[in-house]
């Protein structure tokens, strides 16, 4: 991708959105097909305008054939995301809402290279899809970890003010 950001996403029968990755420029998303030869297991959607580059399976395979370097480059990075997907798995399946938000509070920190504030790149809405639960639980949560001093919450930025605390609420889940 070039431009803009793009929700990877899965639907249930009832509707209910579960969010797998969010990307923004410099991201690849949709390799599967090349490799696997089948159709994209989840869908897409563009969040906000953007450019989007997309290369037939055949030209890719010429691609890599010509420089494998760049097959290197993309087992990495699907070896990161499959990492990133056993981490989500787990938060899911094991950890309770307060212990998910803040490790993914504690996720933005790293991505964003910043110890004192993020800013969320999603609606409560869609980050309520991505982590499993609703955007009103969300809401109570953060009020919660501002009321415990661990954050101040600021429309889309996040004043992160007890990063220790925060660790703590991601490996125990106790708030």
């Amino acid at each position: 991708m070039q431009t803009g950001k793009i929700k990877v996403f899965k639907l249930s029968f009832e509707g209910k959105e579960q969010i797998l990755h969010i990307y923004g420029p410099g991201h690849t998303f949709g390799e599967v097909p090349v490799f696997e030869g089948k159709s994209f297991p989840a869908s897409s959607m563009a969040l906000e305008a953007s450019g989007i580059l997309f290369l037939p399976r055949n030209r890719f395979v010429e691609l890599i054939t010509q420089a494998p370097a760049l097959a290197m480059n993309m087992l990495a990075d699907l070896s990161k995301r499959l990492r990133a997907f056993t981490v989500q798995i787990e938060n899911l399946s094991l950890k309770e809402v307060p212990a998910r938000l803040a490790a993914y509070i504690l996720t933005l920190s790293r991505e964003q290279n910043n110890q004192t504030r993020v800013t969320l790149p999603i609606s409560k809405a869609q980050l309520s899809n991505l982590i499993g639960t609703t955007p009103e639980t969300i809401s109570r949560v953060l009020k919660k970890m501002s009321d415990l001093d661990l954050i101040r919450v600021r429309a889309k930025e996040i004043l992160l003010k007890d990063l220790e605390g925060l660790s703590d609420l991601a490996e125990s889940g106790k708030i």
